[in-house]
C-alpha cells in the first residue's frame, strides 16, 4: 500500500482510536458476532448506533482519559505524571458513566499520585486489566519522534499511574512501539519480534504467546479486558484484515470488552492506514464528552488538531 504522509497518521491513530471506541460502546460484553449481525453490509451506515447507555457516536472513558493525556503533555511541555495524575481524579470525581473499578479505586482513594496504584495492587493483587492500553494513542503519538527507549520509558510510566502491575505497563509500552514503528511507515507487524525483545523478561512469553501470527482470540485464556488477550485480539485484527474499516469490524465482532478492543484496533489501524481510511459516517457522529472540564465536548476536528499539535510539539 501508498503509506499516506506521517501526520495524516497521527490523526489516524488518535482518531481512529475514539472511533473504535464509539463503535464498540454499544456493544460492550455482548456475544461475538453481534456487531456483524445488526449490520451485515458493510458501508450503509447506521453503525454508530448508540445504545447502552451511550448517544450515538459518543466515545467513552477510553478516549476521555486519552484526552486528558494528551492535553497534559502539550501543557506542561513533556510528561508530567503528578498532573496527568491529578487530571484524572478530577474527571473521576466528576461522575463519567464509565470507569474501570480498578482505575476508579485508585483514583478515589485518596493516596498520592506515585504510590495510588502501588497501594491498590498490594491489596487486590489484580491490576492487568486494559485501562492503561485503551488511553494510548495520544501519547504513542507524542512520544513516537524520541525513538523506542522513550517511547517504552513514557508508556510504562503513564500506565503505572492507575496500574500497580507491571503487566499491564509492558502490554502498553508495546502498542506506543508498534504505533511509533506504523507513524514512521513500517509494518508494526514485521516490529513485533523487536518490541517482544524490549519487555521486562516475567512478562515476554505472556506476550509471545497472543502476538505471535497464528494465535486467534477464541485462544484467549482470560477475558479480553485483561490487558494481554485485549492487545492481542487488536493485533489480529490488524493482521488479519485489510483495511481500517475490516479490523475495526473484526475488532468488535469479537465481544466482550468492545469498546477497548476497537479502541486499541483503531489506534493501530489508524496508525497504518491514516485519517483517510477512517469512514466520514463514523468520524461526523464522533463526539467526546469530558467530565470535569467545563462541560466541554471534543469532536472529530478538535481531535485531529489535538494529533496535529502532538506530532509538531517542541
Amino acid at each position: 500500500m501508498i503509506h499516506p504522509p506521517q501526520t495524516e497518521r497521527a490523526v489516524g491513530a488518535v482518531i481512529g482510536s475514539a472511533v473504535g471506541d464509539a463503535l464498540g460502546a454499544p456493544f460492550e460484553f455482548g456475544p461475538e458476532g453481534a456487531f456483524s449481525a445488526r449490520f451485515p453490509r458493510p458501508g450503509h451506515g447506521g453503525e454508530m448506533c448508540g445504545g447502552g447507555g451511550w448517544d450515538p457516536g459518543e466515545a467513552t472513558d477510553d478516549t476521555q482519559m486519552a484526552v486528558l493525556v494528551a492535553e497534559s503533555l502539550l501543557e506542561r511541555g513533556g510528561l508530567d505524571p503528578a498532573d496527568v495524575f491529578h487530571r484524572f481524579r478530577r474527571w473521576a470525581a466528576a461522575g463519567p458513566k464509565d470507569i474501570g473499578l480498578q482505575t476508579e479505586a485508585v483514583l478515589t482513594g485518596g493516596d498520592p499520585w506515585d504510590t495510588a496504584a502501588t497501594r491498590h495492587f498490594q491489596v487486590s493483587q489484580r491490576a492487568a486489566g486494559n485501562g492503561a492500553l485503551m488511553r494510548a494513542a495520544p501519547s504513542a503519538v507524542y512520544f513516537a519522534r524520541h525513538g523506542r527507549a522513550a517511547t517504552l520509558d513514557a508508556a510504562r510510566r503513564l500506565s503505572a499511574l492507575t496500574h500497580g502491575d507491571a503487566a499491564a505497563w509492558e502490554g502498553t509500552a508495546v502498542l506506543h512501539e508498534l504505533v511509533r514503528v506504523a507513524l514512521a511507515g513500517g509494518d508494526p507487524l514485521g516490529a513485533v519480534p523487536e518490541a517482544l525483545a524490549a519487555l521486562h523478561p516475567d512478562h515476554r512469553e505472556r506476550y509471545a504467546v497472543v502476538l505471535d501470527p497464528g494465535w486467534h482470540p477464541d485462544r484467549a485464556t482470560e477475558f479480553n479486558g485483561a490487558v494481554w488477550p485485549c492487545l492481542g485480539s487488536a493485533v489480529w485484527a490488524l493482521r488479519t484484515t485489510g483495511s481500517y474499516e475490516e479490523a475495526v469490524r473484526a475488532a468488535v465482532d469479537l465481544g466482550g470488552d468492545t469498546d477497548t478492543v476497537g479502541a486499541v484496533t483503531g489506534a493501530l489501524a489508524g496508525a497504518v492506514y491514516g485519517i483517510g481510511a477512517v469512514p466520514e459516517r463514523w468520524r461526523g457522529p464522533l463526539h467526546v464528552p469530558l467530565p470535569g472540564s467545563g462541560g466541554r465536548v471534543l469532536r472529530a476536528p478538535e481531535l485531529a488538531e489535538l494529533a496535529r499539535r502532538l506530532v509538531t510539539a517542541p
